[in-house]
């Protein structure tokens, strides 16, 4: 979690290559995509089928997964659906804050013990030999990042955990070392400098420990925002993987990954709290010039370690545990899906949506104060925050698996509003008209026989606010994709992401596909348009998948 505030970019921009025609009310009624339908030169390398993976809270893991006597079913199913949908399961980290207060006792019986003092607040945890079956009861093959313990500065404990894990788990499986979670938060004060003077050596030995002659560590794991513009004295001082790499933590050659966070709000003091609102999050020009700010740093950091190299390694909404009637709802669903998808075209190569529980107290001035996190994507047990549930953003990972699919050759690029040369997003003052309503998104398969250098899908996504309680019709938008279908009169297939508004908290009446998740598996028959015209409808607060 972060407790800073954002500074969004100010960039000219130009105008965008599509046409719009508009309704009474001045919102567009029609978008026409002009293409080309080729592959655009920013498309990306072909997607991780891991981009949409997760972070959980190391003090509440058993919670999530359960232990061998008594697994977390709930939780087990709804991670099983998003491997049937690309092969491969969703990467899984294993940190947070709790990672830098988390020990090993071999002689623990208990998988994890967490102490809690008297007056709520968690002190520190403790994992013993049984904690690794509770990992196991993820799907077979998930690949785990594991956060060791910085912050207390003992390297002992640090090689103590690294050891438990490659032995409990083995080298398959373990993807990544993390050491240390948000060092820049710290109270240390640490900077890349002397970051990296105690990172570097200390990944460099437990290498040698564990035999590990190969890349094996994930560097960073930073989270306070990058200043703008990047290229000033005071943004380049700041602490990120970038310094870090420049001061030498790649000395070793120990790091395979850097790992940044993102929290574009925040409910941690109440100036902040006031702005996290549904409306702001549920924005296209919102998010994508929060996430523009990672660019220069993405680009940097791939150039040094390769196209896989950098990830967002926690991330979600709102931080300090999110914001009710925000995080929890529908609207969070289309914030993480174009959020996810918008990463993915900038590079980012795998992204891990938090998942939080009940820490000790971080803020005095933020909003909530215990209880599972609300930006969470289900709750597993009953806690202060209510009973076991699905919340509807999950359903937004299923439309980002399904879109992926078992193609490993598939690569995205964002069509619209899309991007100028120096990568920044086209927003509202550059000629947007949909005021950063809608976002569309292709992806090309080039190793397809049917490929033809087009498309093979697009994810057409209408983030206009409509909510359950609003008493005027749903708005919507006709998306005319003609322009990126092989054929000029050709039948596509449309999956829909809906929900009876933006506001809604319910997994019930959330459907991917006319399919329901409420209990962790699908409820309800698969539902398939088909549709003749190239023009595609596309209701507010809604997304499709469209594919031929």
């Amino acid at each position: 979690m972060w407790l800073l505030s954002t500074v969004l970019p100010c960039v000219a921009l130009a105008s965008a290559k599509h046409a719009f025609v508009a309704r009474g009310d001045n919102a567009p009624s029609i978008l026409t995509l002009f293409g080309p339908a080729s592959l655009p030169t920013d498309a990306t390398p072909p997607l991780n089928p891991a981009l949409a993976s997760f972070s959980i809270e190391t003090a509440f893991f058993e919670e999530y997964m359960g232990n061998r006597s008594y697994p977390n079913k709930l939780s087990q199913n709804l991670f099983e659906n998003l491997k049937e949908r690309t092969g491969v399961p969703a990467e899984v980290r294993i940190g947070g804050i709790t990672a830098d207060s988390t020990f090993w006792d071999p002689n623990q019986e208990a998988a994890l013990y967490n102490f809690v003092d008297d007056t709520g607040a968690l002190i520190n945890t403790t994992l013993g030999p049984q904690f690794w079956n509770s990992v196991k009861l993820l799907p077979a093959g998930t690949k785990i990042v594991m956060t060791l313990d910085l912050e207390s500065l003992t390297y002992t404990g640090a090689l103590d955990m690294a050891e438990a894990a490659w032995k409990g788990l083995g080298s398959r499986q373990i993807s990544r070392f993390e050491i240390g979670n948000e060092p820049d938060q710290y109270y240390l004060d640490l900077d890349a400098q002397n970051y990296t003077a105690i990172w570097e050596p200390w990944t460099v030995n437990i290498s040698k420990a564990l035999g590990i002659n190969y890349p094996e560590f994930q560097v960073g794991a930073t989270v306070i925002d990058p200043l703008w513009p990047y290229n000033t004295p005071q943004a380049n001082a700041q602490f990120d993987c970038v310094s870090a790499l420049a001061a030498g933590a790649n000395d070793g050659h120990t790091v395979k990954t850097c790992s940044e966070h993102t929290y574009q709000y925040s409910v941690c003091d109440p100036t902040r709290a006031a702005v996290a609102t549904l409306s702001n999050l549920v924005n296209h020009t919102r998010l994508a010039e929060y996430l523009d700010l990672w660019q220069p740093r993405i680009h940097n950091v791939r150039a040094q370690l390769g196209p896989d190299a950098f990830v967002i390694g926690e991330f979600n909404s709102v931080s300090c545990s999110g914001r009710n009637n925000v995080s929890n709802t529908f609207g969070q669903a289309m914030w993480l899906l174009d959020t996810t998808l918008y990463a993915a075209s900038i590079n980012v190569s795998r992204v891990y949506v938090h998942q939080g529980g009940p820490l000790a107290l971080q803020s005095s001035t933020q909003l909530n104060h215990g209880g599972f996190s609300l930006y969470n994507l289900w709750y597993p047990v009953d806690n202060q925050n209510g009973p076991i549930q699905v919340f509807p953003a999950y359903s937004a990972y299923l439309f980002v698996t399904e879109a992926i699919g078992h193609s490993r050759s598939l690569r995205l690029s964002n069509i619209f509003p899309g991007r100028q040369a120096n990568g920044s997003s086209i927003t509202t003052a550059g000629g947007d008209p949909s005021a950063g309503q809608i976002s569309v998104y292709g992806f090309w398969d080039e190793k397809s026989a049917n490929s033809d250098g087009y498309p093979s899908k697009l994810a057409l996504l209408n983030l206009e606010m409509y909510n359950q309680t609003d008493s005027y019709p749903r708005p919507n938008i006709t998306i005319d994709i003609s322009a990126y279908l092989p054929k000029k009169i050709q039948d596509v297939m449309v999956k829909r992401l809906t929900a009876p508004g933006a506001d809604v908290m319910s997994s019930n009446v959330t459907t991917w596909a006319g399919q329901s998740f409420a209990s962790g598996v699908a409820e309800g028959g698969i539902v398939e348009e088909q549709i003749y015209d190239a023009q595609v409808m596309v209701e507010a607060s809604s997304a499709a998948l469209v594919y031929w």
